[in-house]
């Protein structure tokens, strides 16, 4: 069965979850398929993605299936091998969404559960509908969070709240994720704001976009003297370059810029 669609339109990749009757759980099909989307989509000329999971939730997290097959292959041979640059496939399903160069957009309705939580938070941006329900909840399966989380939930909650929520295992409302720094912005519909959103991004300067996008994974992930050297360096590569031309133009002429 098809796990996932991507749709393009007007210079945006929507990618959705088609597991809907599942809560879009995830299996090794599901896992496999989310990858292989973000890397189409990586190697596209979209200007902005928004990702998606069709029916009531966005993504409940691994599926029971997936947990009884854990305790039947080694551990240490499907984990440690760094099958994706430096992550392992599981992690890959969040951070694939990192590697696309472009701004990616998660809209968040129903559960996002364990590694479908993980999954959001590979995105740049999450929005999320106001009765949405979110949990770090690998504990109540007594194991950890092992799809990114740990690189990509210390930059949003702080570390008091991170150890509480991945401790218990809670599950908690989209307005306290907004508070705790988990959710950008609350909607009653997040996938129509989600594309309003990848909408406005499309109208920038395509090149602009994915320098801004690189210079902050960097500067969220290096030392001072190398950021300021990339910021000087994505500069370089900008400044009187065709799509900055257009930009100002279209400022001058007071129309929208049309990029090629």
């Amino acid at each position: 069965m098809v796990r996932v669609s991507i749709e393009y339109k007007d210079h945006i990749a929507f990618v959705t979850l088609t597991r809907g009757d599942k809560m879009n759980a995830l299996d090794s099909d599901m896992v496999k398929a989310i990858i292989a989307a973000g890397q189409e989509v990586a190697a596209s000329d979209a200007r902005a993605v928004v990702l998606s999971g069709e029916g009531k939730s966005f993504c409940a997290g691994l599926d029971l299936m997936s947990f009884a097959q854990m305790g039947q292959v080694d551990p240490e041979e499907w984990l440690m091998t760094r099958s994706h640059h430096d992550a392992n496939e599981m992690q890959e399903v969040a951070m694939v969404w990192r590697r696309v160069p472009v701004p990616v957009i998660a809209a968040i309705q129903g559960a996002a559960y364990g590694g479908g939580l993980q999954l959001a938070l590979g995105a740049d941006i999450r929005i999320a509908a106001s009765d949405a329900k979110l949990s770090i909840m690998e504990m109540k399966w007594g194991i950890v969070p092992d799809m990114g989380g740990m690189v990509l939930l210390p930059r949003l909650l702080r570390s008091d709240v991170l150890r509480r929520l991945t401790y218990t295992a809670e599950v908690f409302g989209a307005e306290q994720a907004q508070a705790w720094g988990l959710v950008t912005e609350l909607a009653d519909d997040p996938l129509a704001r989600a594309t309003e959103l990848a909408e406005e991004i499309a109208l920038k300067s395509p090149s602009g976009i994915r320098a801004a996008k690189h210079l902050i994974e960097r500067a969220e992930a290096e030392g001072r003297a190398a950021v300021l050297l990339a910021e000087s360096a994505e500069q370089v590569h900008l400044i009187g370059k065709p799509h900055q031309m257009e930009v100002i133009a279209a400022q001058m002429g007071g129309r929208k810029p049309v990029f090629k």
